[in-house]
């Protein structure tokens, strides 16, 4: 079984591609470029130094988000068009899961959490060993995660593009409790949502099919609503 996965979620674009569940290729930027612009060269690249191909390929995976909306509308659109184009399936992947397991495993709670402005993060949390969930996706403000994860009561791990934003008043709020992953591992790996993929298959869906995850409307939507409501 031969599988693509793609992740543009976050200020990471990479690529993975798993054979037989062996990781034969992964690949990440971070640069000055977008990620459209970065995402198909990595992709390409991943085929031609493995010799594998789009065509042999069985699966095509993406993280759906949460995590930047235009982002994720970048590697879901890319996705989609490699599925519609073979006629092979789709694995959508959860952003935060994705970046647990790739830490994971943690002798706590892991909290992936991607910074979603105003004060407020996209965050989850996961048993560190069994990657099992405790906490859903949510978008919510900061001092209210940490009281939830808090109230876990165990030793908790903070990573994602939000962890080095909310630092401090993580480390205030938590003291002894709150660890920070490096930052070679604090943000997602595309190996790691590959491997999820892997396990996800029979969830797999056509490219028709395949959705991003939004817990927000998009701030153009938000503003658009605002402006309406203020003339109503």
């Amino acid at each position: 079984m031969i599988l693509l996965c793609v992740d543009t979620s976050g200020p990471v674009a990479g690529a993975a591609l798993l054979e037989n569940n062996v990781i034969r290729y992964e690949a990440t930027a971070v640069n000055a470029f977008t990620h459209s612009q970065s995402i198909l060269p990595l992709i390409e690249e991943a085929y031609l130094h493995t010799g594998l191909t789009v065509e042999g390929t069985d699966y095509f995976a993406v993280t759906v988000g949460p995590g930047s909306f235009t982002g994720v509308r970048i590697g879901v659109s890319t996705v989609k068009g490699l599925s519609h184009a073979t006629d092979k399936p789709c694995v959508a992947i959860d952003a935060l899961e994705a970046m647990a397991a790739g830490v994971s495993p943690f002798d706590g709670v892991i909290c992936p959490i991607q910074d979603a402005r105003a004060g407020q993060v996209y965050g989850a949390a996961f048993m560190g060993d069994t990657l099992e969930r405790l906490l859903p996706d949510e978008a919510i403000a900061l001092p209210d995660y940490l009281s939830k994860v808090s109230a876990l009561g165990r030793p908790m791990l903070f990573l994602g593009d939000g962890m080095p934003v909310h630092k401090e008043k993580i480390a205030e709020m938590l003291g002894d409790q709150a660890r920070f992953a490096p930052p070679h591992l604090a943000y997602l790996r595309p190996a790691a949502a590959a491997y999820l993929a892997a396990k996800k298959t029979s969830e797999a869906v056509s490219s028709r099919d395949l959705k991003p995850l939004y817990l927000r409307p998009p701030q153009a939507e938000r503003q658009k609503n605002l402006r309406e409501a203020a003339h109503a």
